[in-house]
């Protein structure tokens, strides 16, 4: 049997691999690309897994391309002519093809995504014009003798994965600000509940499933959970439809979000679920509900879920369970089809040990967990963050070169009158407001509620038995990292292990 590849080829092939399964928010991505790379690898910018994606490709994703653009070529002229390779060698193969097929469309699927994100209609998405030429490289490179590569990986299938990677990365940025260590750990997790874990897995049998899965997003208010929520449900595997050139659904209409805490249960019930003509007063006509309208490949979020009654948890429990529910007033059992997705800022356990929030429906949620870390939480871990965070909304509201003089400005009074202790407690939401105040009367107030130190939500808090011993513990960690300085010094004044404090500050 040919050997197709020597040792050190054989060792490349296997990186590569490895870079096109990791996620790509965790440290062992760029590991992987100077491992591959060696002394051809650039330290420039090298992380560019913490930076939106670039119009040009990064000099160590063209130096990896060309190097497995020519391993390619070494391999195909070895390839014996009687089709006797090893099925491992013939997958290292399809590695490095993948690994070339992506970064040759990447910059034509963005194309695609931002096109999408322009429209305002809903339904089949926009046309793809480049599959053509994409099946006709998937053919020309996989098309081999002995071991038909395509029947695993189908170019409809391939082109599939590559337009869900790029949407996934493009949406996690998109919606996620911040280079902290608290966000990274939060870009890799959403990451991880699109793919899971096991992305090889994933491409084979899971792409179809993940429906199955709901998500809980948990955090405190103001920490984006309707943002991953979004970034969730835009990232979903899409089929591609060659004959009608386009994929199955409009990904950026397929997010149906509501709001659970501010509605009455009969009108959640009738936006869930849809009702029959006179199940209850106002309802003049039938009406599908967002479980009914919601495609397969689409997402139902269901925001502040653990305010929910338990009539609703119990029809909700049902939908989890069956896929099924019927519409208010109404006998006939009609399916749902897509993915769940819910969140809430409130402690779960609590509310089930209080009987207000049932414990087979949290089950039924928690098969993927994801947390979003408060603003204090990234501003402990990088001090110098929130500049950057301020030039983000400085730039949403004003543009690049006004917003640029505006967060000069911003910064300067944050600065002088709350401190860099400030708690946040209205997390980035309140950012957003200390912003829009300053721009319009040159000044910012706390709330009462918030307190211009912290102070009285501490004693609200606590006061009202609203925390528990290890949130108290956490926060009393964390104020005192922010006048220490270092975790050493925080494990001295609190007599603490230096890795109990740091456990407390992750």
């Amino acid at each position: 049997m040919a050997k197709l590849f020597t040792a050190t080829e054989r060792a490349f092939a296997e990186t590569v691999a490895r870079i096109n399964t990791c996620n790509p928010f965790l440290p062992e991505r760029i590991a992987s690309e100077r491992e591959a790379l060696g002394g051809e690898f650039v330290s420039a910018a090298a992380e560019w897994n913490q930076l939106p994606p670039s119009p040009t490709p990064h000099p160590n994703h063209a130096a990896l391309k060309r190097r497995v653009e020519a391993l390619m070529e070494h391999v195909r002229a070895r390839w014996p002519r009687d089709g006797k390779a090893s099925r491992s060698e013939g997958l290292l193969y399809e590695e490095m093809v993948g690994f070339w097929l992506y970064q040759t469309y990447s910059l034509r699927f963005d194309g695609v995504i931002l096109a999408a994100l322009e429209e305002t209609r809903r339904g089949g998405g926009p046309r793809v014009d480049f599959f053509p030429a994409f099946k006709a490289d998937v053919d020309r490179l996989l098309a081999l003798p002995g071991i038909d590569l395509l029947d695993t990986q189908p170019a409809v299938h391939l082109f599939a994965c590559a337009f869900q990677i790029r949407r996934a990365f493009h949406h996690i940025f998109r919606s996620l600000v911040g280079g902290s260590a608290p966000m990274a750990r939060l870009r890799a997790s959403i990451w991880q509940s699109i793919f899971t874990h096991d992305l090889n897995r994933y491409r084979r049998v899971l792409f179809a499933r993940m429906g199955d899965f709901a998500t809980l997003v948990t955090g405190p208010s103001g920490t984006g959970k309707e943002l991953v929520a979004r970034a969730i449900a835009w990232s979903r595997y899409l089929p591609f439809d060659p004959r009608r050139g386009g994929f199955s659904d409009d990904f950026a209409g397929a997010f149906y979000p509501l709001n659970l805490s501010a509605l009455s249960p009969t009108l959640i019930e009738s936006e869930l679920f849809g009702h029959r003509r006179g199940a209850f007063t106002g309802a003049l006509a039938d009406r599908e509900g967002w479980m009914e309208a919601c495609p397969a490949s689409g997402s139902v979020f269901l925001d502040e879920i653990g305010d929910v009654d338990g009539g609703i948890q119990v029809k909700l429990l049902r939908v989890l369970q069956s896929r099924t529910f019927q519409r208010l007033g109404d006998t006939e059992t009609r399916t749902f089809k897509g993915k769940v997705i819910a969140a809430t800022n409130r402690d779960l356990a609590a509310e089930i040990r209080s009987g207000r929030f049932r414990e087979d429906f949290y089950y039924r949620l928690c098969s993927d967990l994801i947390r979003t870390p408060s603003l204090r939480e990234q501003l402990d871990d990088a001090p110098g963050e929130l500049p950057a965070l301020v030039a983000h909304v400085a730039e949403r509201l004003l543009g690049d070169e006004e917003g640029d003089l505006f967060a000069q400005e911003a910064c300067g009074w944050i600065e002088k009158h709350l401190g860099a202790t400030y708690a946040w407690p209205g997390n980035f939401r309140e950012l957003e407001q200390c912003m829009r105040n300053l721009l319009v009367r040159g000044e910012y107030r706390p709330s009462a509620t918030n307190g211009a130190s912290g102070a009285e939500d501490w004693n609200t808090l606590l006061g009202e038995g609203r925390m528990t011993a290890e949130e108290v513990l956490r926060r009393y960690t964390r104020q005192v990292h922010a006048q220490a300085g270092t975790v050493e010094e925080t494990a001295r004044r609190l007599d603490q292990d230096r890795r109990t404090v740091k456990a407390r500050l992750g």
